[in-house]
C-alpha cells in the first residue's frame, strides 16, 4: 500500500466505526504556550480531555502533522543517521472522549492491523503496564493474543500529560521484522535494536493525578492513540527504513536529481528529504525563518539541509526546488501545500540566498580552527563565532563535528553566549502578571459589548501586588469587580479607562487588564475609599473606547485586504490597537511595495464607504471554522466563540472577542502611516483612522502648501516645479565639480613650489583654500605627478573641520608610509585617519592647530628617514 492509501484506510476505518474525521491542526499550537510545535495527535484535543473544550462528538480520528525539532522533543540531530527519526512526521490517531475505553480501543487496533492492513498476527507483539491486568486480559481472552508475546513494562507503559492532570497506562503494539534483524522483544536487554519496532501506542486515560501525586479515577475515562504513518508505511511496503517508503523515495530522487547525485543511499539526501517536509509545512503554517523561537528552529532546519546539499556539491540554491515534488506527493491530503507553493518556495529561496553569503566563510573559519586543534573538542569561542557571525546554528556545527569524530566545547559556547547577552541586555517596561496572586472563584462578567456603564461588586483589592481589604485616598492599586463594562486588554486591543464611583468615592481607572478570568481595573483613588464588598458604578471613557473600536475594526479589514492583495500566506503575528492608532504585524517574506500599500488602503476604504453593518454572532468553534472564520493570533477561544463579520460579501470573517464599530462607515477613513520589517519574514503596518486619519491628511496638506510657497508653485504644478529645480541643482553641482577640478589642477602647479628637501627627498605640506574632500584628492594626484618623487600632506578647511589627504610616491613607500603620516597628523588635529602606504585620508577638528601641524611635517618625515 502507498502512504496515501494507508492514511485514507485508517481514517475511513474509524469513520465507519463512529468516529468524526477531524482535519490536522496547525503545527503552531493554538493557545498552548507549553508547546513549541504540535508534536502529537492529541495536542488539538488537550482541552477536550481536560473537560474545558467540549466537542459535538465523543469519538474522533485524525492524521496530524507533527514536528519534533526543538524544546523537549527534539529529533533534529538524529535525522539522517537512524532509520526512523524525523523532524516532520504524521501521527495517525483515534480518540475517545469519555465514550469507549480499553476493550474497544484494543479491538479497533487489532481489526485495523490484521483485517484492514492484513498484517500477519504472528508478527505482532504487545506490551501492557505492570499494573494493567485488565488490558492484558482483553488481549488474551477477547482478542486471543498469545500471553507469551505480551511484555509487562513499567515507565515505558504509563503516560501523563504533565506532573498533574490526566494520566494512565498504555498498551503498545510492536511489529517483528524477523530473525534476520538483530534485537529482542520489548522489555529484553537488547530491545533497543531494530527487530521489534513500535507501531502503535494505545493510551488509557483513567486517572487524574493531583499535586500530592495521588491518582483519582476519572469519571469518564478516555482513549488517546498514536501510530506513526511513516513507520506503518515501512511495514506495509516491506522495507526496514522509513526513508525507503514511497513518499521519501520520491523526495530523495528529486533531491538527487537537483543536486546531480547518483548515490541514492547517501545520508545527506535523507536529511534533505526530511527537512523539506518540516520546512515547507512550517512556512505554510505561518512560521518564517528568524532568530528566535519557532523561526529560529525553522532556520536551523533549513540551514542544516543547505549544508548537506553543500556537501553533495550544491553551488547554487536547490532546496526550494523540492517544494514542487512535496506538494505533488502530499498536496492531496494537505491542499495548503499546493495553494501556498509559490510563497513557500520564495521563503526558502530567500533563506538559502542569505545563508549562502556566509556558508563558505563559516566553513573556512571552522577548517582553520580544526587545523590547529589540540585534542578532539572544538573550542566554545569558535562555536559561538560560527553562530554569531556566520549564522551556523550550534546543532549544525555539532553535525559537522560528529562527521569528523569531534565534539563541541558547550560550556565555553554557553559562556560566550552569556557574555554577549550581558552586553546587549536592555531594560524594558513590563506589566505585572497577577495570575499567580489572585485565587478567586468564578469570573468577571463583561457587559461592555452592550453598555459603557454598569454596577459591580468589589471582589478583590490589590496594593503593591498583595491582596488588601481596602484602598484609601491617593492610593493606587487593583480593583476586581464581579461585573464590569471595562474591556480588559487582550487580543491586541488596549484596555479601557474611565471611572469607578459611589457615594463620596471616586476612582480613576487608568488601564484594564486580565488575569485568568478576572478583569483588573488599575486605579488611583481620587476621593474617599473603597473596600471589599462595595458596590461601584462603572463608567468607561466613551470617547477613547469609540476611537479604539474604530481602529480595531479597521485592523480586521486591513488583515483581509492584505490577504487579498499579497496572498493567503499572510497570517497575523501580532497587533496593538488603542485610541490613537493601529499596528498590525503579519507574515510576508519581503517589503510591501508602494503600489501594493495603496491598493490595500483603497480596498479598506472601499469597504468603509460601503457602510455595511458589522455583525457579531456566538457559535461553536467547529461551526465558526466551517463558516470560514479566521482565528486571531494570541487570542484564546472557548467552546463558544464570537464571530465577527464586516464588509460587503463578508469581506472579513474572523473570531474576535474585542469591541467593534456598529457599521464600517463609522471608521471614516484609514491612512497607512508606515510599513517596515520587524523580523525575518514578518512585516509591520501602522495606520490611523477617523479623526487621526483626517489630521494626517491636514498635516500633509500644510506641508505641501509650505513647499508650494517656497518654490513659488501651486499644488497642480508643484511636482513639475520641484523636478525642474532638482535638475537645475544637479547641473550646478556638476559645474561646481568641474570648477573645483580645474582649481585643483592649477593649485597643483602652484603648490609644488613650496616643497622642501629633507635628506634629499621632496616634502610638501600645504593648505588648499576652497577645496572639499574630493578636490583635495584630485589636487594630491596633481602634486604627486608634478613632483615625480616625494611625500605630501594637504589640508582643506570646511565648516570648522579639517580634511586631510596624504600621498607618498611609490619609490619611497619603503621609507615613509602615507598611512603613518596621516595617523600622526590627524591625531594632532583631534581626529583620525589612515590608508595605504601610498595614499591615505583623514581629518580633524582643531583648525587652530593646523598651521603648526603643517610646519611640523618635514621634521616628522626626517625622523622616519633616520629611524628615530
Amino acid at each position: 500500500m502507498k502512504t496515501v492509501e494507508i492514511r485514507e484506510a485508517f481514517l475511513d476505518f474509524f469513520e465507519k466505526n463512529g468516529h468524526t474525521r477531524v482535519p490536522s491542526s496547525s503545527l503552531v499550537p493554538a493557545n498552548d504556550p507549553t508547546l513549541l510545535f504540535t508534536n502529537a495527535g492529541m495536542n488539538q484535543f488537550k482541552d477536550t480531555f481536560l473537560g474545558t473544550d467540549p466537542r459535538e462528538y465523543n469519538r474522533a480520528a485524525s492524521s496530524q502533522r507533527c514536528v519534533r525539532a526543538g524544546g523537549k522533543h527534539n529529533d533534529l540531530e538524529n535525522v539522517g543517521y537512524t532509520a526512523r527519526h524525523h523532524t516532520f512526521f504524521e501521527m495517525l490517531g483515534n480518540f475517545s472522549f469519555g465514550d469507549y475505553f480499553k476493550q474497544d480501543a484494543i479491538r479497533f487496533a487489532w481489526q485495523f492491523l490484521t483485517e484492514t492492513l492484513q498484517l500477519p498476527p504472528e508478527r505482532l507483539w504487545v506490551t501492557c503496564h505492570i499494573s494493567d491486568d485488565e488490558a492484558e486480559a482483553i488481549w488474551v481472552n477477547e482478542i486471543g493474543f498469545p500471553k507469551e508475546r505480551i511484555s509487562r513494562l513499567d515507565e515505558d507503559n504509563f503516560w501523563q500529560m504533565g506532573d498533574t492532570g490526566p494520566c494512565g497506562p498504555c498498551s503498545e503494539i510492536f511489529y517483528d521484522h524477523g530473525p534476520d534483524v538483530p534485537g529482542g522483544p520489548p522489555g529484553s536487554p537488547d530491545d533497543d535494536l531494530d527487530r521489534y519496532i513500535e507501531i502503535w501506542n494505545l493510551v488509557f486515560m483513567q486517572f487524574n493525578r493531583d499535586a500530592e501525586g495521588t491518582m483519582h479515577p476519572l469519571p469518564a475515562p478516555s482513549v488517546d492513540t498514536g501510530m506513526g504513518l511513516e513507520r506503518i508505511a515501512a511495514v506495509m511496503q516491506g522495507v526496514h527504513s522509513n526513508y525507503e517508503i514511497d513518499l521519501f523515495q520520491a523526495l530523495i530522487d528529486a533531491a538527487a536529481e537537483v543536486l546531480g547525485v547518483s548515490d541514492r543511499a547517501d545520508k545527506s539526501l535523507r536529511v534533505i528529504a526530511d527537512h523539506i517536509r518540516s520546512s515547507a509545512f512550517l512556512v505554510a503554517d505561518g512560521v518564517m525563518p528568524g532568530n528566535e523561537g519557532r523561526g529560529y528552529v525553522l532556520r536551523r532546519i533549513i540551514r542544516r539541509a543547505i549544508r548537506h546539499g553543500n556537501k553533495l556539491g550544491a553551488s547554487e540554491p536547490f532546496f526550494y526546488k523540492l517544494v514542487a515534488t512535496l506538494a505533488q506527493q502530499m498536496g492531496g491530503a494537505y491542499p495548503e501545500l499546493l495553494k501556498l507553493q509559490a510563497q513557500i518556495e520564495k521563503a526558502l529561496l530567500a533563506e538559502e540566498q542569505q545563508f549562502a553569503k556566509t556558508l563558505d566563510n563559516g566553513m573556512q573559519i571552522l577548517d582553520e580552527a580544526l587545523q590547529g586543534l589540540q585534542g578532539d573538542e572544538i573550542p566554545g569561542d569558535v562555536v559561538f563565532k560560527l553562530y554569531d557571525t556566520y549564522g551556523f546554528p550550534v546543532d549544525l556545527t555539532g553535525d559537522i563535528a560528529r562527521e569528523r569524530g569531534l565534539k563541541l566545547d558547550m560550556p565555553g559556547y554557553e559562556a560566550a553566549m552569556a557574555e554577549q547577552r550581558s552586553r546587549s541586555q536592555e531594560g524594558g517596561s513590563f506589566k505585572v502578571d497577577y495570575s499567580n496572586v489572585l485565587r478567586l472563584e468564578g469570573k468577571t462578567a463583561f457587559t461592555g459589548y452592550d453598555s459603557l456603564q454598569g454596577q459591580g461588586k468589589v471582589t478583590a483589592l490589590l496594593k503593591d501586588g498583595k491582596e488588601v481589604n481596602s484602598l484609601g485616598a491617593d492610593d493606587s492599586g487593583i480593583v476586581v469587580l464581579d461585573s464590569t463594562p471595562f474591556y480588559g486588554e487582550s487580543g491586541g486591543q488596549a484596555g479601557d479607562t474611565g471611572y469607578l464611583s459611589a457615594n463620596g468615592t471616586r476612582l480613576e481607572v487608568t488601564d484594564t487588564t486580565k488575569a485568568s478570568d478576572q478583569h483588573l481595573h488599575q486605579v488611583k483613588v481620587l476621593e474617599g475609599s473603597v473596600a471589599l464588598g462595595d458596590q461601584l458604578h462603572a463608567q468607561v471613557d466613551s470617547s477613547l473606547r469609540q476611537r479604539t473600536r474604530l481602529n480595531h475594526s479597521a485592523t480586521h479589514l486591513l488583515h483581509a485586504a492584505l490577504r487579498k492583495v499579497l496572498g493567503e500566506h499572510v497570517q497575523q503575528k501580532g497587533s496593538l490597537v488603542d485610541s490613537e492608532r493601529l499596528r498590525f504585524d503579519f507574515s510576508h517574506p519581503e517589503a510591501v511595495t508602494r503600489e501594493q500599500l495603496k491598493a490595500i488602503e483603497n480596498m479598506v476604504n472601499e469597504q468603509v464607504r460601503a457602510n455595511t453593518e458589522v455583525s457579531t454572532r456566538l457559535m461553536s468553534m467547529d461551526d465558526a471554522v466551517a463558516a470560514g472564520a479566521m482565528a486571531l493570533f494570541g487570542e484564546k477561544y472557548g467552546a463558544e466563540v464570537r464571530v465577527l463579520a464586516m464588509g460587503e460579501d463578508n469581506f472579513s470573517v474572523e473570531l474576535c472577542g474585542g469591541t467593534h464599530a456598529a457599521r464600517t462607515g463609522d471608521i471614516g477613513l484609514i491612512r497607512i502611516v508606515s510599513e517596515s520589517g520587524i523580523a525575518s519574514g514578518v512585516r509591520r503596518i501602522e495606520a490611523v483612522t477617523g479623526a487621526g486619519a483626517l489630521a494626517l491628511v491636514d498635516a500633509a496638506e500644510e506641508k505641501l502648501a509650505a513647499v508650494c510657497e517656497v518654490v513659488k508653485a501651486t499644488q497642480d504644478n508643484v511636482a513639475d516645479k520641484v523636478a525642474a529645480l532638482r535638475a537645475e541643482s544637479r547641473e550646478l553641482e556638476k559645474e561646481i565639480a568641474r570648477l573645483k577640478q580645474k582649481l585643483a589642477s592649477g593649485a597643483g602647479s602652484d603648490l609644488t613650489a613650496g616643497a622642501v628637501e629633507v635628506a634629499g627627498i621632496k616634502v610638501l605640506a600645504a593648505n588648499v583654500d576652497g577645496a572639499d574632500a574630493k578636490s583635495l584628492r584630485d589636487t594630491l594626484d596633481q602634486v604627486k605627478n608634478k613632483l615625480g618623487s616625494g611625500v605630501i600632506l594637504l589640508s582643506a578647511v570646511n565648516d570648522d573641520k579639517v580634511a586631510l589627504a596624504a600621498g607618498v610616491t611609490k619609490d619611497l613607500t619603503d621609507k615613509v608610509k602615507a598611512g603613518d603620516l596621516m595617523r600622526e597628523f590627524a591625531q594632532r588635529l583631534g581626529g583620525k585617519g589612515g590608508g595605504r602606504p601610498d595614499m591615505a585620508q583623514g581629518g580633524g577638528t582643531d583648525v587652530a592647530a593646523l598651521p603648526e601641524a603643517l610646519k611640523a611635517v618635514p621634521e616628522w618625515v626626517g625622523s622616519q628617514l633616520s629611524g628615530s
